[in-house]
């Protein structure tokens, strides 16, 4: 049996990490969780469970990952999101390779839990990811906060059965905001790449968006939820490209959210600001 470790980072995470943590306990011979200085239960929640914790500021989602990596003792990764799961039937195939891990590099599908209900259509199932891999040969890459593993040449890729589970948004409200921040994070790293946006892809990439995600991708199968998905994801792309077009022409440049959502709701933190100028 090989040996595996699985890695994870994490920020303000209490919600998840237990559900992702139980979900691989069966399999991991060392858990290692990078922490962003969590200020909820988090890190109490993940040592509870075995895992070994460190700290580093978040670098960003690559930086982060690839950071998360060096702590391993093992050369064999798993790595997760603190919002994702293993399905069993993924933990069987993932236990079944250990045996003898013939491969370098393994790929698997994610599932995302959107309101309560499985997707399995349209732009977001099969969403597969390369997630189980041999840091020898693989690293962290692509533009944040889309990150992804880039394997050295002359490697495959063994795809496995069954899902990692995604629970990524519980309300519509969560799709909102989160699609505000990633399209900050992404709008930057493409203005840092060199990128470029224009009217034309401000107005078409948001309408293929959402034509390949409802109609060619069948996300109309997913009912209520698969037009709710693709118009967000539509709007997202708007928000990329504007952002980017706004910092080419040389406004000031798009902060990035905070990595947490406000604690207090608009209103009260209106009052909040209005008692602060008066004092």
């Amino acid at each position: 049996m090989q040996s595996l470790s699985v890695v994870i980072i994490t920020f303000n995470e209490e919600q998840n990490i237990a559900r992702c943590l139980h979900s691989v306990r069966s399999l991991a011979d060392e858990i290692i969780v990078l922490d962003s200085y969590s200020t909820d239960n988090t890190v109490a929640k993940a040592r509870s469970l075995g895992a070994t914790v460190h700290f580093e500021k978040f670098r960003g989602y690559i930086g982060q990952k690839n950071l998360a990596m060096q702590y391993a003792t093992h050369n064999y990764i798993l790595s997760l999101d603190a919002d994702e799961a293993l399905d069993d039937q993924l933990c069987a195939s993932i236990q079944e390779e250990k045996k003898s891990l013939l491969h370098r590099a393994y790929s698997m599908n994610r599932c995302t839990n959107y309101c309560g209900r499985f997707i399995r259509h349209g732009l977001w199932y099969p969403d597969k990811k390369i997630r189980l891999f041999d840091r020898r040969i693989a690293k962290w890459g692509g533009l944040n906060p889309h990150d992804k593993i880039i394997l050295q040449e002359g490697f495959t890729v063994c795809h496995l059965k069954g899902d990692i589970l995604h629970y990524s948004f519980n309300t519509v409200e969560d799709h909102i905001w989160q699609n505000n921040r990633l399209s900050s994070i992404a709008a930057t790293s493409l203005y840092n790449a060199g990128k470029h946006s224009s009217w034309y892809k401000m107005l078409v990439r948001p309408v293929w968006a959402f034509v390949n995600g409802y109609i060619f991708r069948r996300g109309f199968l997913d009912r209520a939820d698969g037009f709710t998905i693709a118009v967000n994801t539509a709007h997202q792309v708007f928000l990329k490209y504007s952002k980017l077009y706004n910092m080419q022409r040389g406004k000031k440049k798009n902060s990035i959210p905070a990595l947490t959502k406000p604690l207090l709701p608009e209103k009260d933190r209106l009052q909040v600001k209005a008692n602060t100028m008066k004092q």
